[in-house]
């Protein structure tokens, strides 16, 4: 039986990937996607999110917009990575396909409340706003989610958005605080393994290789966001963060990881939204995050390419 996940992205190149890795794959059941402001300003992330469904020929795919803006702080975005519209790198006709009435908030409650508990699996690829507002508002939901899988964080790698931060947690703080605190069970795909996923010019032409048009898309994206991440790192290729949350859902044993603590930073400027975690057991602090460091990457790029072959 699929498993049912719901997808929670402000995409974004990677976001994007993720999203096809989704939809490629029958083991997952995408009950909807739900939008965030994050790489760049909601009104984009939720015409994004469309504009990917369509390329996947799933224009079935429910999509709603949700929150606009973190939950106290004012909202950063990532055009410098992104580019103006967050998909720079091949043009895409707009979407057809509508925005869903009502807002992903309420999406995410009504879902939850009506599905068995410990039955749907919450991915969040961006900031965690609308997560944390459907828990803080709808306590009872908590208890029906069966796992949170996310990008965000670092521990070893640190930070890549400031110093100690990682974006998305950086981003909205205060939300990443909520969901991790709040009892789910969760699996983090920090920067420790989403720079071990690197783009190298092999990989991405054998995304061309594909001679489709999602293999073309997904060429072109990593091909434009991968001559940032080279620049700063001095990598020979980027990053691509979140399709390790939707292949986790698919081959887990392509990673390894720790259950540590894991606690977020909101009250120093110097270190705000630092993901803390426990790594060697120093504290006392519950553990509370299967944190992962480990990947193979090889068996990642292969998943992904046979994939996107079936759009």
């Amino acid at each position: 039986m699929a498993r049912k996940i719901i997808i929670d992205t402000d995409p974004g190149q990677d976001d994007a990937v993720a999203i096809l890795l989704a939809l490629a794959s029958p083991e997952l059941e995408v009950m909807g996607i739900t939008c965030v402001a994050g790489n760049v300003p909601l009104e984009k992330t939720a015409r994004n999110a469309r504009v990917i469904c369509e390329l996947a020929g799933r224009s079935e795919v429910r999509v709603f917009a949700g929150c606009d803006r973190p939950l106290i702080r004012p909202l950063v975005t990532a055009e410098y990575v992104h580019g103006k519209t967050g998909l720079d790198g091949i043009a895409l006709p707009d979407p057809a396909m509508e925005l869903q009435p009502g807002h992903a908030v309420d999406f995410i409650i009504e879902t939850l409340r009506a599905e068995p508990a410990g039955t749907v699996t919450l991915c969040p690829l961006g900031p965690l706003t609308n997560i944390a507002t459907a828990f803080t508002r709808a306590p009872d939901i908590v208890a029906k989610v069966q796992q949170i899988v996310l990008m965000g964080g670092a521990y070893f790698e640190v930070g890549n958005t400031t110093p100690a931060a990682e974006f998305n947690i950086y981003v909205d703080p205060q939300a990443a605080e909520i969901v991790f605190r709040s009892g789910v069970d969760l699996v983090v795909m920090p920067l420790d393994v989403t720079h071990k996923v690197l783009t190298t010019r092999a990989r991405i032409e054998g995304f061309r290789a594909l001679g489709t048009p999602v293999g073309a898309a997904v060429a072109s994206w990593t091909d434009f966001f991968e001559r940032f991440d080279m620049a700063k790192y001095g990598s020979d290729g980027a990053p691509l963060h979140d399709p390790c949350v939707i292949a986790f859902l698919i081959r887990p044993e392509l990673f390894e990881g720790r259950r540590v603590n894991v606690e977020i930073e909101t009250q120093s400027e110097l270190t705000m939204g630092m993901t803390v975690a426990d790594w060697w057991g120093v504290t006392d602090r519950t553990p509370n995050a299967l944190f992962m460091n480990g990947v193979d990457a090889a068996g990642f790029y292969a998943l992904l390419t046979e994939r996107l072959g079936r759009l």
